[in-house]
């Protein structure tokens, strides 16, 4: 496990919470092309409401951080995200990097904090 991503599982723990970006108007989420695979989408998250808000420039600035709860991810976002083929960027913060999960391996991370 990437230390971006075992930091990210660390805050997620504490707060049982995940950040995303929401548009209110257009009610979407930020989904990306994935900068390492042909043909997938990316949905970004964050571990902190602040990661988050510093992503909200340029073509987001409209979008606002919108918590999501691990319980709800579990329930509800896993599934539908999971139709539509998308894999998870977490705490991404400008640039070319963005370390990429698949959702599967990203929701048993998150599963598995809550039994810790």
């Amino acid at each position: 496990m990437s230390t971006i991503m075992k930091e990210f599982l660390d805050e997620v723990k504490a707060t049982q919470m995940i950040w995303a970006l929401h548009e209110k108007q257009s009610e979407g989420w930020v989904i990306v092309d994935s900068m390492k695979f042909e043909e997938t989408e990316t949905i970004l998250l964050w571990s902190t409401e602040s990661a988050a808000q510093a992503a909200c420039t340029e073509e987001w600035k409209e979008y606002i951080p919108t918590q999501i709860s691990v319980s709800d991810w579990l329930e509800f976002w896993f599934e539908d995200l999971k139709e539509d083929n998308i894999i998870v960027g977490v705490d991404w913060q400008g640039g070319d990097e963005l370390e990429e999960v698949e959702l599967g391996e990203f929701t048993q991370a998150i599963a598995d904090l809550e039994k810790l």
